[in-house]
């Protein structure tokens, strides 16, 4: 009988401390919980330029960090273009909205990847005037940039992207490659 509950002791012992252990090997598995406010980020940029042609860009960009590392970032934001080029007579005059949904990948800490779906409601570039409405032109950009800190939260990007789809209406349809830059705040 004793090396029975000898044994039974033993066992007990044993599982007790693998429990134990197994538990604290999971704990130490667990990455912390970021909480939502570091997760996100902002930036987004303005473009102004008055003269003969006169040009007002917003575009407001929020994003969200997928993973702990933060290298894979998901966003969205809208988009509002307003251009009147007084070089035509009359003027040729337009406000143009839309949407943009994006991801970027980190490959350094400096330099990231850029993929986005851009979807604009602009009057046609070939039928203009307003009895031919409104149409949505899509764009998918594809291209990179370089990230520089300014401050704890706060950096300054430049970007280059390429507009693939080539739709006739496009703005960018013809043109090379597309330069950005503006301020993010968390990115």
């Amino acid at each position: 009988m004793k090396p029975f509950l000898f044994a039974l002791a033993w066992l007990l012992a044993c599982s007790s401390s693998a429990q134990d252990s197994t538990a604290y090997v999971r704990k130490e598995k667990q990455k912390p919980v970021v909480p939502l406010k570091d997760r996100i980020w902002f930036g987004g940029g303005i473009g102004l330029s008055f003269g003969t042609v006169t040009a007002v860009q917003l575009d407001p960009l929020v994003g969200y960090y997928v993973d702990h590392s933060r290298k894979l970032s998901l966003g969205l934001g809208p988009s509002y273009t307003y251009l009147r080029d007084n070089r035509f007579v009359p003027a040729y005059e337009q406000s143009t909205y839309g949407y943009r949904l994006f991801s970027r990948w980190r490959v350094i800490e400096q330099a990231y990847l850029h993929a986005e779906f851009l979807h604009m409601n602009l009057e046609p570039y070939y039928n203009y005037g307003p009895e031919h409405g409104r149409i949505w032109v899509p764009h998918l950009l594809l291209g990179g940039g370089y990230v520089q800190p300014i401050s704890g939260r706060a950096s300054f990007y430049l970007q280059v992207l390429f507009e693939v789809l080539q739709d006739p209406n496009s703005y960018y349809a013809g043109q090379g490659p597309i330069l950005s830059g503006g301020v993010g705040v968390g990115f």
